[in-house]
């Protein structure tokens, strides 16, 4: 298992130097960092001295090393809208971030998974086909328009929930969270829905498949002949092998949610990273698109990992033909 983790570290390295290649380019190819900081009135050597400040005389790879150590340490500069460390910029909007992509993660696993498994099961019922017919809204309608419509709906029409912001946080060690506070909850309800409602039909729609795969299968057919009940067959048999792609579509989503919870986070005004790297686009402030961009790949690598790790909790033939390839 050990060599196991190292080999995919060894293998997430190179992905790591691209994506931080790609945003070092940004501060090289991507407007004037000089002219952003110093406004538009500057002497001809405040600027010479600030680019020596910033170490932009130095050769490309050697500016980049510099930036790959800084960035390895999480030192990512000065925000140049800002003028604070991006580093701290990203600590106070993680929690915000983080705590709106579990829980759309978790409305998508807690509703797609027995969805998926009831229509499977019961593929000509009524309600799996208006499962089905839910499952193709949430597929075809954009997220902002999701957002819109449930701000419309339950903001402004029925006046339940808010229709922007976090709600009142707390503060529990170093971490700020809504989760303990009346306003914190209901803020939270409408920007969930909406960034978690196209994973939950993905997911839905996948376990459907795999359950339907899975029960024409031959060991389901000789499990029915041993008499065993239908809640053993399906339940202990048949879901427990559809959670390999299901685990595998479900890390990947939530790093997706993590990544484009841009939109939502817009819709809503959500004081999270999502929110913060748009008003860093719209300033060209470099550093802080360039830090979002390395954690964004950082959690894909870190949650690929994760996800080949619960392949072996998952499906013992892993661990099976691991052992025979090390004899």
């Amino acid at each position: 298992m050990f060599a196991f983790i190292v080999s995919r570290f060894l293998q997430a390295l190179p992905v790591m130097l691209t994506v931080a290649l790609l945003s070092f380019a940004m501060f090289a190819y991507v407007g004037d960092p000089v002219a952003i900081m110093l406004g538009q009135d500057y002497t001809v050597q405040q600027r010479d001295a600030l680019v020596a400040d910033l170490g932009l005389d130095q050769p490309f790879f050697v500016q980049f090393a510099k930036f790959v150590m800084n960035a390895a340490q999480g030192e990512f500069g000065l925000s140049y809208r800002l003028s604070r460390p991006v580093a701290q910029l990203i600590v106070e909007r993680a929690p915000a971030t983080l705590e709106l992509a579990l829980c759309a993660a978790f409305l998508a696993l807690a509703i797609g998974v027995p969805m998926g498994v009831y229509t499977g099961l019961y593929r000509n019922s009524w309600l799996s086909r208006f499962f089905l017919t839910f499952s193709l809204i949430g597929v075809s309608l954009p997220t902002f328009l999701i957002g819109i419509l449930l701000i419309l709906t339950f903001s402004v029409w029925l006046g339940w929930l808010p229709s922007f912001g976090r709600g009142d946080t707390v503060q529990v060690g170093g971490w700020s969270t809504g989760l303990l506070t009346w306003s914190g909850l209901k803020a939270l309800i409408l920007p969930s829905i909406t960034l978690g409602l196209f994973q939950l039909t993905l997911i839905m729609r996948l376990v459907r498949a795999e359950m339907m795969e899975v029960l024409r299968t031959d060991y389901i057919k000789f499990a029915r002949a041993r008499g065993l009940p239908n809640r053993a067959v399906h339940f202990g048999h048949a879901l427990k092998n559809t959670l390999v792609p299901v685990i595998t579509i479900t890390g990947l989503q939530l790093g997706a949610i993590i990544a484009f919870a841009i939109v939502t986070e817009t819709v809503f005004q959500w004081p999270g990273m999502g929110l913060l790297f748009i008003q860093s686009v719209s300033a060209a402030d470099i550093p802080v698109m360039s830090a979002y961009l390395l954690l964004i790949a950082l959690m894909f690598v870190t949650i690929n990992l994760i996800v080949d790790l619960l392949y072996y909790a998952v499906d013992p033939r892993l661990r099976i033909g691991r052992g025979k390839g090390a004899h």
